[in-house]
């Protein structure tokens, strides 16, 4: 279940922080990245993405009934930061 909250938490960190800097690429590409660094180690793949989990399952890295908890948990992250940044 770590894995799971790794990817919530990060989707959050993340969408936040590019929320916040008005889609400023440095920003963005720092949050990402210390968001990866701090998760890399809990989740297997710190994907924070959709797209980048499917690509670690077509990789074998997911298993088939790790891929849509994967991608609830990313989805849900990025709505919770979108739902805080617009409190």
């Amino acid at each position: 279940m770590n894995i799971y909250l790794v990817e919530f938490l990060g989707s959050l960190f993340t969408t936040y922080f590019v929320l916040l800097s008005n889609n400023n690429w440095f920003v963005s590409g720092v949050s990402l990245a210390f968001a990866m660094l701090l998760g890399g180690y809990f989740s297997v793949t710190a994907a924070y993405n959709p797209a980048i989990a499917m690509v670690f399952y077509a990789k074998g890295k997911i298993h088939k009934n790790e891929l849509i908890p994967f991608i609830a948990a990313e989805f849900l992250g990025a709505l919770a930061a979108f739902f805080a940044y617009n409190v």
